[in-house]
């Protein structure tokens, strides 16, 4: 969207935007807007000017009523603001008319926030599903880049749109579609074939055992810190919104056994729905998960938490994640004890953390651990020498081993192993020391 970005060290100023929404008469101004601001910034442009509009639903033609868009063309004029920041998703219609009306650049919701996803992506598929998403979003509104050639027109001749219009006006927009259309259908194949390669993957940790939870959550609650923090990762983390978009894999060690977390995209409220569909990577490591673990900010005010909650819960919804749900309260050192109490209430049994000061996460750890305790049983192996290729199998599934003693004649050792495992490891089951089984399962 945007081609100059805030750069303290060029000196540069970031782009001056207006933004324009219209609200409905229950909706919150300062909480609807604060967002907006803060989706602004992210994207590198500061906001000098607001216009607000109650009513039932936006204009069908301009977005905004006739005299409300009189009122805008004057106070955007006068703000010397750069572009137009619509917080709502326009129709390519509605974006013509406010572009027409106010001489400028006109940017929705869906193309503020593919913008902030085209900064953050950071791996060749992030790249490429932004790349996706934006000419999908692009694709109907081509033929306002072609306006001007197209007005040469008249008539609806068979053959055309009538004499002297069928040329480059019509040739070119043409040939961009068909470009795109040929884009879009590569970049899906290229991602279908980058999934199966995630699929191979998981296929390869789900014959470990090895639990795996993903990390969910409203964007900038601390889901990238909360990863750093458990697992020792290295991820970045700014505040700011969408720092995450490429899915990332790390994991802890706890009584002997691994897991494994992965940290997902941050939702938000109104998310595109072509960003639901087109951010699978991210997306389909939590519907993989054995839990989510849904991080919440701990130090939001009862409605704004009540909403982000109700907002990823939504995301959650749409794209099938039927899997255990547990809340996590992050930020907890921002919150004083009275306040925690509350929380408590709120959200009986879910853990209290604070990422940045390592606060609960030990607790947190032996939480996740025992979530997962029901999946092993203790069993009790009498394994020979002469099969260690089996004892290498066993430490090869990262299972907790509590006791291992070499013996005459073999290893001994204890450990817990799910239930799958553990049939694979029948014929080595010893019911007491010394007693071993005749080989049936």
């Amino acid at each position: 969207m945007t081609q100059r970005q805030p750069d303290p060290a060029q000196g540069l100023e970031p782009e001056r935007g207006f933004i324009v929404a219209v609200l409905g008469s229950d909706d919150d101004y300062d909480e609807e807007l604060g967002e907006f601001r803060e989706l602004s910034r992210t994207a590198g442009v500061e906001p000098v000017g607001e216009v607000v509009q109650r009513r039932g639903r936006p204009d069908q033609r301009s977005y905004v009523g006739k005299g409300k868009l009189a009122e805008l063309s004057r106070s955007f004029g006068e703000s010397r603001a750069e572009s137009l920041l619509v917080d709502d998703d326009l129709s390519p219609a509605q974006q013509r008319k406010l572009e027409d009306a106010l001489t400028a650049r006109v940017v929705d919701r869906t193309q503020l926030i593919l913008d902030i996803f085209a900064q953050h992506a950071r791996s060749a598929e992030g790249k490429l599903q932004v790349e996706l998403a934006q000419l999908e979003y692009n694709l109907p509104r081509m033929r306002g880049m072609w306006q001007h050639l197209e007005r040469l027109g008249g008539g609806t001749g068979a053959v055309g749109g009538g004499v002297g219009t069928r040329g480059p006006g019509e040739s070119q927009l043409e040939t961009d579609r068909r470009l795109a259309r040929r884009r879009i259908t590569m970049l899906k194949r290229r991602l279908k074939e980058l999934s199966k390669q995630r699929a191979t993957r998981r296929k390869e940790r789900e014959r470990s055992q090895t639990p795996t939870v993903a990390l969910a959550g409203y964007t900038n609650v601390g889901k990238s810190t909360l990863l750093n923090a458990l697992t020792g990762a290295e991820v970045s983390v700014h505040n700011r919104l969408f720092e995450t978009l490429d899915p990332t894999t790390r994991g802890f060690e706890h009584d002997g056994r691994r897991y494994l977390v992965t940290d997902t995209v941050g939702f938000i409220r109104r998310l595109p729905h072509q960003l639901v569909e087109g951010f699978a990577a991210t997306l389909e490591e939590t519907l993989a998960a054995d839990l989510v673990l849904h991080v919440v900010d701990a130090s939001a005010g009862d409605e704004r938490l009540e909403e982000m909650v109700a907002a990823v819960n939504a995301v959650l919804a749409e794209v099938g994640a039927e899997l255990p749900v547990q809340i996590v309260l992050n930020k907890i050192d921002l919150v004083d004890p009275l306040r925690r109490h509350r929380l408590s209430n709120m959200f009986q049994g879910a853990p209290q953390v604070s990422a940045a000061s390592g606060e609960g996460l030990d607790e947190l750890q032996a939480f996740v651990a025992g979530l997962f305790e029901e999946r092993f049983e203790p069993v009790r192996l009498l394994i020979p020498y002469a099969a260690g290729d089996r004892l290498a199998e066993l430490y090869g599934l990262g299972a907790p081993v509590d006791e291992r003693v070499d013996r005459p004649e073999g290893v001994f050792v204890r450990a817990r192993l799910s239930r799958s495992d553990a049939r694979r490891f029948a014929s080595y089951l010893v019911l007491e020391e010394g007693e071993a089984l005749d080989g049936k399962t």
